[in-house]
């Protein structure tokens, strides 16, 4: 049975819409929303930063990425917004919901689009999705946080984030997130890692609790069009990467048969016995791809020799892994021809190998696998696993509060996964020239080692890595599934093609659009080189939910799967729709 909070209820109008809190294309892409006093920002001004960090994070907005004139709009969208803290039956900690209902809403054709944050980010996190897509046809967007978001907790002074995205102390409001119990030198609290609650075991169920909520408060926006159920409104789950899993795994949890389609890109999906699990090829990618990009076949590939995969460290790793018996190879170029092997082994491709460089540049690798383990096993603050913290960064090594500024502008600018303003990812590191090593040897050794006995670290991860695992959906319900081709944090391989390969092997129809050139990240786009050689995945994703809608709405047959032949790389030059060539309609 669904449990919500009170409803906090907006309105949003004349310069402060539900799309863009009034910003629009230009100053979305522009510099960060400004405070008017940078330690006490208004609710409005956060609400405004974290829609703009939200859209950021996930489309490519730059001046040749070809959003607003190629695909994809941001209109001025007024209307209301439903807010609650929503728990669900046996859990430890709260979770977000949130309705947009445009003043467009068309009454005449209900429409409901549910949608789950991407990564672990907060409530916004799928506006560039869900409500690019939904709101200016008139639909509802209803959004869950599935259980993660930026309402960090201080442990120093028990403080979080409220409802309405400020900080609040324990006791003087219901925080996003808010422990009992924790020491106050546990440092920096998060929801995902450290809610006790392994929330990716729930993300289907959030989705659909977040569908029933989204009904519920159409009824509340409509009295004299109530009741608004399944029934008579058509409802389209859509989700990108975590929340394309999310919504998957919702498909499989939808027993009551609320959904009429479903739409992931680039889902984080998890087959029990078919591909391989996200810790698992993240945490191999972490330990071996530095030392694999000391590789020839690097040579040239963007982020490939920047960050921490840069010299010397890649070749430190090689040596440092062989120092540990992992490598038998003598020389630098011989260890990272054997890491490279191990890794193709393991079933990686090169396309997704020469993309996964930007992850392992940018350290993302570790980072991510330590918020998961931390859930996986259910752990608090102050005590992660392999030694792992979030602390508060102090200039100079110098210990002192952490700055105001930088604590007031967490909801709105926080991933959900440190290290990033004002804290750092601490442990797991030691003085040598290679210090992440035992880091990544001990996050490794979680999956691989061990005997598995009950009780063990070893064996609770299994466990709820195993939680996550998708179901089965209905037969009959429309699933598309998008895909990058080069897609290097989550390779298709391991993901999206032995899910599809599953539902098509149990009797379902799925639709499987596998793009060229396309990879995870399209705000990585704008940056040089990068971009040159890649397509955005956003607009495929615009296409396939007009599709679904025209199925479920006129009837029109479901398309073909698609490995879209004609899409290239975008090349020096702006995006063009040729070079994009979407499937046709």
């Amino acid at each position: 049975m669904d449990t919500f909070g009170d409803v906090r209820v907006t309105e949003h109008r004349e310069g402060d819409d539900l799309l863009s809190a009034g910003l629009g294309l230009r100053a979305l892409a522009g510099a960060p929303a400004k405070f008017v006093n940078p330690a006490a920002p208004t609710t409005s001004e956060l609400r405004r930063r974290a829609i703009q960090s939200s859209w950021r994070g996930i489309a490519d907005l730059g001046p040749r990425g070809g959003y607003g004139t190629v695909y994809g709009d941001v209109p001025d969208v007024p209307g209301r917004e439903f807010t609650t803290f929503a728990w669900l039956p046996g859990a430890r900690q709260p979770h977000r919901v949130l309705a947009q209902v445009p003043d467009t809403f068309d009454r005449t054709k209900r429409c409901l689009v549910v949608t789950a944050s991407s990564g672990s980010r907060g409530i916004y996190g799928s506006i560039a999705l869900a409500g690019a897509w939904g709101l200016s046809r008139g639909c509802a967007v209803a959004y869950t946080d599935k259980g993660t978001g930026a309402g960090y907790f201080d442990t120093a002074d028990g403080t979080g984030v409220a409802l309405d995205g400020s900080r609040a102390k324990v006791g003087d409001a219901l925080l996003e997130f808010g422990p009992r119990g924790v020491r106050a030198d546990a440092g920096i609290a998060t929801k995902h890692a450290h809610s006790g609650d392994n929330p990716e075991a729930d993300w289907g169920r959030h989705v659909l609790q977040a569908a029933r909520f989204g009904l519920a408060m159409l009824d509340r926006a409509f009295p004299d069009e109530a009741p608004f159920t399944a029934q008579n409104t058509r409802i389209i789950a859509t989700g990108i990467s975590n929340g394309g899993g999310a919504v998957l795994r919702a498909a499989g949890d939808d027993v009551d048969g609320i959904l009429d389609a479903v739409v992931a890109l680039e889902p984080n999906i998890h087959v029990e016995g078919h591909g391989r699990p996200f810790f698992d090829y993240a945490t191999e990618a972490a330990l071996l791809l530095p030392a694999a990009l000391a590789a020839p076949e690097f040579d040239g590939v963007p982020f490939a020799r920047v960050g921490i995969a840069a010299p010397p460290a890649w070749v430190l790793r090689g040596a440092s892994l062989r120092a540990h018996g992992k490598l038998s190879g003598n020389t630098p170029q011989a260890q990272a021809a054997e890491a490279l092997a191990m890794l193709r082994a393991g079933g990686w491709r090169d396309e997704a190998l020469k993309v996964a460089a930007s992850s392992t540049s940018l350290d993302l690798w570790r980072t991510v696998s330590v918020a998961y383990a931390s859930a996986y096993l259910r752990r608090e603050a102050g005590h992660m696993p392999c030694g792992f913290s979030y602390r508060i960064q102090h200039p100079a090594g110098v210990p002192a509060p952490v700055d105001a500024v930088l604590r007031a502008a967490w909801w709105a600018d926080g991933s959900g996964v440190p290290p990033h303003a004002g804290i750092a990812l601490e442990g797991g590191i030691d003085l040598s020239l290679d210090p992440t090593l035992p880091g990544c040897l001990s996050l490794r050794d979680l999956w691989t080692q061990g005997d598995n006995d009950e009780g063990t670290d070893n064996a609770r991860l299994r466990e709820g890595i195993a939680a996550t695992a998708a179901a089965l959906p209905r037969e009959g319900l429309p699933v598309f599934v998008v895909h990058g081709a080069e897609d290097g944090l989550i390779p298709a391989a391991f993901s999206s093609e032995p899910y599809v390969a599953w539902l098509r092997a149990s009797g379902r129809s799925p639709v499987f659009w596998k793009v060229p050139h396309a990879q995870h990240f399209d705000a990585f786009l704008a940056f040089p080189d990068f971009g040159d050689r890649h397509v955005p995945l956003l607009p495929f994703g615009y296409a396939a939910l007009d599709r679904a809608w025209a199925h479920i709405a006129s009837g029109r047959p479901l398309p073909e799967d698609a490995l879209v032949r004609d899409t290239q790389p975008r090349g020096p030059g702006a995006l063009t729709a040729k070079t994009l060539a979407l499937p046709p309609g």
